[in-house]
């Protein structure tokens, strides 16, 4: 494995029973970057961080974190890692800094000094029992023992559920601090504004199956531009609708003007002559988001998902 490789994965499969969570996921995760792995409820992330904590055997193929497997790494390895479940589970009655004490203590003492400075930039009152936090405050109990005992490697699934924009803000602010002092940061989640505000790179996960993976920028690019021409004439449609890297093309008519939108994925050249056959009134052209991107990984019907493997896993 590369020295490079903060997480690997090759061919990694994992089935509950007759159902298929992951199907064959091949990544790589370098130290010192932030990493975004995107999908909805049930599109498999959070399994697989699952099993990147050995808390999950896979099927088949196999993982490796921080150069170990995980079933081998054992505490040593998950003393490498902070950890924020998507799902906090957190039982007793002890106060928030008695139970972050307690993390510390397991961790060797490692993070106890950390407490009050996080506590103070997540405004968390540490004297309250945990049984009456609200989702939020649990939540910034959850942020501050993964990120507390300086980890190098962050596993972040669905980080900031429950906090407010304002904290959402300083979440991302210390996810950038941590990898400024080196820290490799892999964050799960369905908000996508969050992640394409701090990762580098991002994948897309459908049905347990990368359907994208590569830097922000590309896959923004890859998002493509809404187009918008307004003509005097009454325009036929199917020549759009036949240009390569033209897609979704719609025409409506009305004032004795035709309106064609579409989404232009690559170069404007063959578009612009193509419309030069009729008189234009109007234009524009805006960028699309990354989100939409991922809203159209997720309205190809699943039977008819069939990746390109090389294309689903440049630059990883």
């Amino acid at each position: 494995m590369s020295t490079d490789v903060a997480i690997r994965t090759d061919g990694l499969v994992k089935d509950y029973g007759a159902i298929r969570a992951l199907d064959g996921v091949d990544l790589e995760v370098h130290h010192g970057e932030i990493f975004g792995f995107l999908g909805p409820n049930g599109a498999g992330k959070s399994t697989a961080i699952r099993v990147l904590l050995d808390q999950l055997r896979p099927t088949a193929g196999r993982a490796q974190v921080l150069g170990t497997e995980p079933a081998a790494g054992g505490p040593a390895l998950r003393a490498r890692i902070g950890y924020l479940p998507g799902e906090l589970a957190m039982a007793g009655r002890a106060t928030s800094r008695e139970l972050l004490e307690h993390y510390a203590r397991l961790r060797g003492g490692s993070g106890r000094g950390r407490i009050d400075e996080l506590a103070d930039r997540f405004g968390l009152d540490v004297t309250r029992p945990v049984p009456a936090l609200s989702k939020g405050n649990k939540q910034k109990v959850g942020v501050i023992q993964a990120f507390m005992h300086r980890p190098e490697l962050l596993i972040l699934d669905e980080p900031t559920s429950g906090l407010d924009p304002l904290l959402q803000q300083e979440f991302l602010t210390l996810v950038e601090e941590a990898r400024d002092d080196g820290a490799t940061v892999f964050m799960s989640s369905h908000v996508l504004s969050e992640v394409e505000a701090v990762a580098g790179r991002v994948a897309i996960i459908r049905q347990g199956r990368l359907v994208d993976l590569d830097d922000v920028a590309t896959l923004r690019r890859h998002a493509g531009q809404q187009v918008e021409l307004v003509f005097s004439d009454d325009v036929d449609p199917a020549p759009f609708r036949e240009l390569t890297g033209v897609e979704d093309v719609e025409v409506a008519r009305g004032d004795g003007t035709t309106q064609v939108t579409c989404v232009l994925r690559g170069e404007p050249d063959d578009l612009l002559k193509l419309a030069a056959r009729w008189r234009a009134v109007r234009w524009s052209a805006q960028d699309r988001e990354l989100e939409d991107l991922f809203l159209d990984h997720y309205r190809v019907p699943a039977e008819e998902l069939h990746t390109d493997e090389e294309g689903a896993h440049d630059g990883r």
